[in-house]
């Protein structure tokens, strides 16, 4: 049997995601979001007759045999992260939302890397073309159709708009082409403008969201009606008269009432009974507060349902989930199995991960995986006093690993207490673009501290000739012009010949009227020397050295140094060891 394709609709924030939904479903439910920003999962079935309805005489020629669509409403604000990953992973087909006035934004980018990591198909929706400057509506739910009725400056400005946007599609990796234009839909993602406010451009993205289902995803789409049900946890939340509930997604078989299912808990593998199916009618929103629940005998997939069961507090949002009639322990460990590929424990060095949600950890690993930065371990739940001492021990081999990440959980003020006195840096933030960025920044300050505390007590290297003809004084103390030719001289540094030979100490240096206490390559300064004398241990145009014990030198080699810097510490070393001070 043929089931709907499921299908995401991801973006950033307020590039119009729920309005397009709005459109599809007939339904006003922006208008009682807070701040019209989408807030949870919600999936809403379209039969199959209202999107022939919707695309008109752009599906005449083909033959649909998809009993319709379900949709994911994915929420694209940032602190949401771990909801649009977990509907990217969910989805057969997605649809990308960009503003076609703003172009690719963050959101827009981690979207992306969602479809890519989960190789799920979709096209891009570049939305708000009414914001261009003379757009006129004309009524018609087709963009080509209203296209067509506008000026030709404004299809201009439309048509410019667009290939900036592809070519940022490029720079991140995706040919793209408008939708009319593409001929194989596997080679090019496929843009369709439109305005989902003034419902244009409706008409093809129902037309390719059914269209290229029937065609690419045919196979993906059959499955066993008679099968065990397979699905995802969305939310767990207390329903009125019903108790902890959990909304799911049924990608695969039927669930019935009174089956036994397994999902992934905060404290292992969860196995209850399913006391109750509750099913939204089509066109209706699971999240809707104004709706009443239909309790049905059974739900085969593709389908949003609440599942209302004994001991479901412990669910984890992102779980699988399982029906499990015969082999229970078959299921119990393909979950067991599911949850652990995200809830790592090792032995090496690596960072501490602490989220709220499956969907969040998975997020987050993957980004750090990509960033190729380790990870200790990652684990579901509030930071605890394991994770601090286990921190710790990360410290005695990697004082940069030696990091807490807490995505959207809670750090008591004992346990933070705790990692202050351990030193432990405990990142904390609902939003993973934020936390990842914090985590970079804290990396770079913990190594330029680092790098001031190396450069403490240092001796720099200096090299310095002796002008020819700059002589003020020849003795007590010598007075010469030099030029620095690499690194620094200062005050009270002994300085060395070519040859090893110590010559004295530098005791001021003068810049016109100015004394410095340092002065860098390239400068032409007046020195005064003490303990030789100009003509006898050191002649004009003579080049000398900054000297320095051994101890300095290999200091030297762990900080970051000039070229010519390292040139200089290089000469030492090699002259101090042919000279046997080595070791000074």
């Amino acid at each position: 049997m043929i089931r709907q394709p499921i299908v995401a609709v991801l973006g950033h924030v307020d590039h119009g995601k729920t309005t397009l939904l709005d459109r599809i479903r007939g339904t006003k439910v922006v208008s009682h979001e807070a701040g019209g920003i989408t807030q949870h999962i919600g999936a809403t079935e379209v039969p199959i007759e209202v999107v022939k309805e919707q695309c008109g005489d752009l599906v005449k020629n083909l033959t649909l045999t998809i009993p319709g669509l379900l949709f994911i409403d994915t929420p694209g604000h940032e602190a949401f992260t771990t909801l649009r990953s977990r509907g990217g992973s969910l989805a057969d087909i997605a649809v990308l939302i960009i503003d076609i006035n703003e172009g690719l934004q963050p959101q827009t980018i981690e979207s992306l890397t969602i479809l890519k990591q989960f190789k799920t198909p979709f096209f891009v929706v570049l939305n708000k073309v009414d914001r261009v400057r003379g757009w006129k509506p004309i009524g018609d739910n087709s963009f080509m159709r209203t296209y067509r009725a506008q000026d030709e400056g404004v299809r201009r400005a439309i048509d410019n708009k667009m290939y900036e946007i592809m070519g940022q599609l490029y720079d991140n990796g995706f040919e793209s082409q408008r939708f009319d234009l593409i001929k194989d839909f596997t080679k090019s993602i496929a843009l369709v403008p439109a305005s989902a406010i003034q419902g244009v451009g409706v008409a093809e993205i129902m037309m390719l969201l059914a269209g290229l289902s029937q065609r690419y995803l045919e196979r993906r789409l059959n499955v066993s009606i008679d099968g065990p049900a397979k699905g995802t946890v969305l939310e767990v939340k207390e329903t009125t008269g019903f108790g902890t509930t959990i909304d799911v997604i049924i990608s695969d078989g039927t669930l019935h009432a009174g089956d036994i299912i397994v999902l992934g808990g905060r404290n292992g593998i969860v196995q209850t009974k399913v006391r109750a199916l509750l099913k939204p009618r089509a066109l209706e929103e699971i999240r809707d507060p104004r709706y009443r629940f239909e309790t049905v005998d059974e739900v085969p997939s593709a389908a949003g349902i609440k599942i209302a069961a004994p001991g479901l507090d412990d669910v984890l949002a992102g779980s699988p989930l399982m029906s499990a009639t015969e082999d229970i322990d078959q299921a119990r460990s393909t979950i067991m199995a599911e949850i652990r590929k995200f809830r790592i424990a090792r032995d090496t060095t690596g960072l501490i991960v602490k989220a709220d949600t499956l969907g969040s950890l998975e997020a987050i690993v993957g980004t750090l995986r990509r960033k190729e930065i380790p990870i200790r371990n990652a684990d579901i739940g509030d930071v605890q006093k394991k994770d601090v001492i286990e921190a710790v021990s990360v410290a005695e081999k990697n004082i940069y690993d030696a990091v807490i990440l807490a995505f959207n959980v809670s750090v008591s003020e004992e346990i933070q207490e705790m990692a202050d006195r351990a030193d432990i840096p405990v990142i904390r933030s609902d939003i993973i673009y934020k936390l990842l960025e914090d985590y970079e920044e804290l990396l770079e300050r913990m190594k330029r501290e680092e790098e001031e505390r190396k450069k403490m007590g240092l001796i720099y290297p200096g090299k310095f000739m002796l002008l020819p003809q700059m002589v003020f004084r020849k003795a007590k103390p010598a007075i010469v012009g030099v030029e620095v030719l690499a690194g620094r001289i200062e005050p009270n540094r002994a300085i060395i010949k070519g040859d090893g030979t110590k010559v004295g100490k530098i005791k001021g240096i003068k810049e016109g009227d100015e004394f410095l206490k340092v002065a860098t390559a390239g400068k032409q300064v007046a020195v005064s020397i003490e303990g030789p004398t100009v003509g006898r241990q050191i002649e004009e145009g003579e080049v000398l050295y900054i000297d320095m014990p051994n101890s300095n030198i290999e200091r030297l080699k762990e900080i970051e140094l000039a070229p010519e810097e390292e040139e200089v510490v290089s000469f030492l070393s090699k002259l101090k060891k042919k000279t046997l001070l080595w070791g000074g």
